[in-house]
């Protein structure tokens, strides 16, 4: 099982809800910690709260493509090696496919599948220099499946599974290991911070995050899966029940879909 002490993990999303909590878990099993997000502020506050061994901040926005390679470089200097690169920065949606305009579609994809990516592309020359690493990477259980409202949203994480499964197959001989983190709702801001159909803020707190996983469980499950060297885990309630619908009998789960409601 994978011992965490002294282990350098770098965390984007960091600044709220689940990369907090995930701060917090990888803390309390000693871990160095490298936080980013953009809002440095919050960063800031996460980090004073943390009893780790070493606690750096590094703020980044994951759409700027072309600062990425130098972020790494920091990264990497400042903490020596990366040990664990945990995915966890992304945006949701609430917009139907005939509302939503190109430009927000864009954002989507830029922030959770191609932000990851370069930063994925920008760490490996000093991961594999290094003997090897481990990629956490939160996607989602709508990287299974698709829903009403989050097109775009369930495009950047079903490409999320097909990049990092691929990665896994190139570089597991060479030490580099992936688990895809597949929640359901979880108990955050995150259907508050959900893009609408003009990219302004969806602003509801909705009754299905608010009924999902807290933080801390999730990141909990996140934590173990990552400590027994699972592939893929699924932390929800009952969202589980879609995955394997979904997996059975993908006509049926298709037909559940089409008649659901879109919330």
């Amino acid at each position: 099982m994978l011992d965490l002490t002294g282990k350098t993990v770098w965390i984007t999303g960091a600044s709220a809800g689940l990369g907090e909590a995930l701060a917090h878990r990888f803390a309390s099993r000693g871990a160095r910690l490298l936080l980013s997000a953009r809002r440095v502020d919050r960063l800031e506050r996460v980090a004073g709260a943390l009893a780790a061994q070493q606690v750096e901040v590094l703020p980044l926005d994951l759409a700027d493509f072309a600062s990425l390679p130098d972020k790494t470089n920091e990264a990497v200097a400042r903490m020596g090696r990366i040990d664990v690169m945990v995915h966890n920065a992304g945006l949701g949606q609430r917009a139907l496919v005939t509302e939503s305009s190109f430009a927000v579609d864009r954002q989507l994809l830029d922030v959770n599948f191609l932000g990851p990516l370069a930063l994925t592309k920008a760490l490996l020359p000093s991961m594999l220099a290094s003997g090897g690493g481990h990629f956490v990477v939160i996607s989602s259980v709508l990287g299974l499946m698709s829903m009403k409202r989050r097109a775009a949203y369930c495009a950047s994480k079903h490409a999320l599974h097909g990049y990092f499964n691929a990665l896994r197959a190139e570089l597991d001989e060479r030490g580099v290991r992936v688990l895809l983190v597949c929640p359901g709702h979880i108990d955050s801001e995150f259907s508050q911070r959900a893009l609408a159909a003009d990219g302004s803020p969806h602003g509801v707190d909705e009754a299905g995050s608010r009924a999902g996983l807290s933080p801390d469980q999730c990141a909990e499950q996140t934590v173990r899966g990552l400590l027994r060297g699972e592939s893929e885990i699924y932390p929800a309630k009952w969202e589980t029940a879609g995955v394997y619908l979904n997996r059975l009998a993908p006509s049926l789960m298709r037909k559940v879909v089409a008649r659901m409601r879109a919330r």
